[in-house]
């Protein structure tokens, strides 16, 4: 089996995703905590696969694919949005919710058609993030974070990605692309997430790797 291992005393923290916004955040959150890289940084060929309904299985089976493949602790996440009035929907199946191929003006676009009947106060909304963390030996943890908003009747901001235009804070009358990166790692659904992460690693990660 080929190694992806780590170079110098700091180990590697493997980020299985392909998604270069989360890439970002996670990049921005773990910052002076440990080395992230991607699966394109190691040369690693790999199907992150999204299978199942729940979050906790899909971020579980990336992760433990990441892991067995590279041999490194691997983190990976799966998220969505939930909507009240479209009772939870899209959820896990956020990325897909208009169609496989659609991009996340797409996404938007269909979110804003099905809620355009919608008035204001039943426009309740949340994300949320699981984040599951795989030993190369097959042990998971898992971590959760949520926030709650509202859907805007239409997109603001040029932060952010995935529905985050849309995604309205009345305390602080703006969407989650309005808000620079550090205010939103503090109260987003993968920020919270990545904060009890970050105990997790503390834990398994061998000593060094925290900066």
């Amino acid at each position: 089996m080929k190694t992806y291992n780590h170079r110098g005393k700091n180990p590697r923290l493997l980020v299985a995703t392909l998604n270069t916004g989360k890439i970002r955040e996670y990049q921005s959150l773990f910052q002076g905590y440990c080395e992230l890289v991607t699966p394109a940084e190691i040369g690693l060929n790999i199907a992150l696969l999204e299978p199942a309904a729940s979050y906790e299985e899909n971020a579980r089976s990336k992760a433990v694919t990441g892991a067995s493949i590279s041999q490194l602790i691997t983190l990976a996440d799966d998220s969505g949005l939930e909507v009240e009035a479209l009772e939870g929907k899209p959820g896990s199946f956020s990325a897909r919710f208009a169609g496989e191929n659609a991009t996340d003006s797409d996404r938007i676009a269909y979110l804003l058609s099905q809620l355009k009947d919608i008035p204001w106060e039943k426009r309740q909304a949340r994300f949320v993030c699981v984040i599951a963390i795989a030993s190369p030996q097959g042990k998971v943890e898992l971590c959760q974070g949520e926030c709650s908003g509202f859907i805007a009747t239409e997109p603001r901001g040029t932060n952010g990605f995935g529905y985050d235009p849309v995604f309205y804070f009345p305390d602080l009358g703006k969407t989650m692309a309005e808000l620079p990166l550090d205010i939103k790692n503090q109260i987003s659904h993968r920020g919270k997430a990545a904060k009890q992460a970050l105990k997790v690693l503390a834990d398994i990660l061998p000593v060094g790797a925290f900066l």
